[in-house]
């Protein structure tokens, strides 16, 4: 699978309800970010939490987001960022 994200783009983690089994962390769905490394290709663990194990690789990378941004009640400094590895399924394009 050829990765759909370039370091420096801006993405936006999708909201999903019910989440199923995810890696992808509760606290940043919804928020924006940008990718700040493509990690490789890697087996879904989604799948592989329900047993399938012969399943497409899928692109991982790591997003940084700001701080404030994910917390709205985050009192550090302004320029504090926290990175995330996520699939790339749970990501969609933002101009933001």
């Amino acid at each position: 699978m050829t990765a759909r994200y370039k370091v420096g783009d801006a993405v936006r983690v999708r909201q999903a309800y019910p989440p199923g089994h995810c890696r992808t962390p509760y606290y940043c769905r919804g928020k924006s970010g940008v990718v700040v490394r493509h990690c490789g290709e890697f087996r879904n663990p989604e799948d592989l939490a329900y047993g399938t194990y012969d399943g497409p690789e899928v692109p991982m990378y790591r997003v940084q987001f700001k701080q404030t941004d994910m917390w709205a009640d985050y009192s550090g400094a302004a320029q504090d960022k926290v990175e995330i590895e996520i699939f790339e399924h749970w990501l969609v394009p933002t101009s933001s």
